[in-house]
Parts: C-alpha cells; sequence; structure tokens
C-alpha cells in the first residue's frame, strides 16, 4: 500500500460482492477505509458491482465472476488482470500493486494475457 499522488488512468478496480459474502465484509473492514487515499486507488478507482442486481452495460464483457470477492482491474473495455477471493491485507495490496504495475508496463497496442489470481472467496454466501 502506498500514499500520495499518481498519474490518473482510464482504469477501474471493480469489486463483485454480492449480499452475506463474509469475505467481502472483511475487506470492507481490513482495505475500504483506507482505499481511496492510495495511489491505486488513484490509479484504479474502486467501482462495486452487486452479483444479485443486473451488470452494468458496460461490464456485460466480464466473464467467469463465481466467487466474491472477485476484483477485476479494468482499462478501455478489458480486463488487465483479477484478483479472486481476499487474500487478507498485506497480500491483497501485493497482488494489487502486481496487476498495476502489469497495466502500467502493458502498452495500449499490446495487452498481455489477464492474470487470474485465487484466494479466499464465495461461493454461494
Amino acid at each position: 500500500m502506498t500514499f500520495g499522488s499518481a498519474t490518473p488512468k482510464a482504469a477501474e478496480l471493480l469489486m463483485f460482492e454480492s449480499e452475506g459474502c463474509s469475505w467481502c465484509e472483511v475487506w470492507n473492514e481490513e482495505i475500504a477505509p483506507v482505499y481511496p487515499k492510495t495511489d491505486e486507488a488513484k490509479s484504479a478507482p474502486l467501482r462495486r458491482v452487486d452479483l444479485d442486481e443486473e451488470r452494468p452495460s458496460d461490464l456485460t464483457s466480464v466473464e467467469g465472476i463465481v466467487y466474491t470477492p472477485t476484483f477485476v482491474l479494468w482499462r478501455d473495455g478489458k480486463e488487465i488482470g483479477r484478483i479472486v477471493g481476499f487474500p487478507g491485507e498485506s497480500n491483497f495490496w501485493e497482488l494489487l500493486d502486481e496487476l498495476i504495475r502489469k497495466m502500467n508496463a502493458t502498452s495500449t497496442a499490446q495487452r498481455a494475457p489477464a492474470a487470474k489470481l485465487q484466494m479466499e472467496a464465495c461461493a454461494t454466501c
């Protein structure tokens, strides 16, 4: 986790969640209060997506969301990578920083395959 200024990107961190998801609640307690103040949030502001509601039209191409929470780093209508589940506070920051580094290193013309990182998640909660 880093604090300070960062260059804004046309990116979002999508958080797919559902009501009753215990790992989502843990993320909300440990990460949500500080996320908006971080460089990560400046690079990829958080956008929450409720799996129990209709998917927003600009996100219909996001596929394979089964577990909650699932975090998808999204830029220009394309997935950069994802974190499936919540790996705990320190691991979350490390994994997110890895995805943001990948995003920043990948040119607009050449996109690397999306990274998928699986952690603790809810399939039915």
